[in-house]
């Protein structure tokens, strides 16, 4: 009865000195990092000095401000055009690599290249693709006629210009669906085709089903970039123009080069929730078990 009772502390030791490197790093760069920005956003604070209670006063201010509701609002439309466009488009394109057609190692090699490139040389490649005298007003002007305009000078097309060079970027997220759709067992397939179903019938009733746990997981990954988007747009076009392209990470950007660390302590709550409710409302809607697992069981 002792030596049981020893080999279970023994064994709580080794999981305790397992974790402790881990939780030890999650405490400094999380939980410490998190817990300074929330008192932080309390106070009136611009970096150095005594801080100063002030409250819900920030708060307050941010939900008044019109370009912190705008930079809301357009991280909504990041987080839903990234979840609904970019995973879909991802999962399809892993569904054909999956069925190897010809060619198919050179294709998936090239959807994946942009993910390895850095996201500067992106953002400044769609910068000339963009402009005035670009290659993209070129084509438009020969293939239908239109008039040369300023894709990202233009608040009208702004927004759908910027968001349009980052959804196309499936590779990550097709790189996930597709190993995922390697491990489906192929007697399933064998068993439909022996029934009569066809490719699409296949697809539809076998494949989409098995991915449903992986196709939650990038969802979540992709909604979640969506809110916390900063790099591209910020590189392309500051926020402009006229706030049309802003974000909350761009607000809290501009907050700290204005030494205005409190309200942007606040704004980064505001990321933070936002970011919860994405994940908590997508396990809500699509279920987060794994039909995969549940075979494996």
């Amino acid at each position: 009865m002792q030596k049981s009772k020893s080999n279970t502390e023994i064994n709580w030791i080794g999981r305790i000195l397992f974790l402790l490197p881990v939780t030890v790093l999650f405490v400094l760069f999380f939980i410490y990092p998190f817990g300074f920005t929330f008192i932080t956003s309390f106070t009136k604070w611009r970096g150095i000095g005594k801080m100063q209670f002030c409250g819900f006063a920030n708060y307050i201010k941010l939900l008044e401000d019109p370009t912190f509701l705008l930079a809301l609002r357009n991280n909504i439309i990041w987080a839903v055009c990234q979840g609904f466009i970019q995973v879909p488009m991802a999962c399809i394109v892993a569904m054909i690599l999956v069925r190897r057609p010809k060619g198919w190692r050179f294709l998936r090699t090239i959807y994946y290249l942009p993910n390895v490139i850095s996201t500067v040389a992106l953002a400044m490649v769609w910068v000339a693709v963009y402009n005035v005298s670009g290659p993209l007003n070129a084509i438009l002007g020969k293939l239908f006629g239109m008039q040369a305009r300023n894709w990202l000078g233009n608040p009208r097309t702004a927004l759908g210009a910027v968001i349009f060079q980052t959804v196309i970027y499936i590779g990550y997220f097709m790189i996930i669906l597709y190993a995922s759709a390697l491990t489906i067992p192929r007697d399933l397939y064998e068993a439909a085709e022996i029934d009569g179903a066809g490719t699409l019938q296949q697809e539809w009733h076998i494949t989409l089903p098995m991915l449903r746990g992986s196709l939650v997981t990038t969802m979540t990954l992709a909604m979640a970039y969506g809110m916390r988007h900063f790099e591209s747009t910020y590189l392309m076009t500051g926020g402009g123009p006229a706030y049309s392209t802003t974000t909350m990470g761009i607000s809290l950007y501009g907050k700290m080069d204005s030494l205005r660390y409190s309200e942007a302590s606040t704004t980064g709550i505001f990321l933070i929730i936002m970011g919860t409710l994405v994940i908590v409302a997508i396990r809500k809607l699509f279920g987060n078990s794994d039909p995969l697992s549940d075979t494996a069981q």
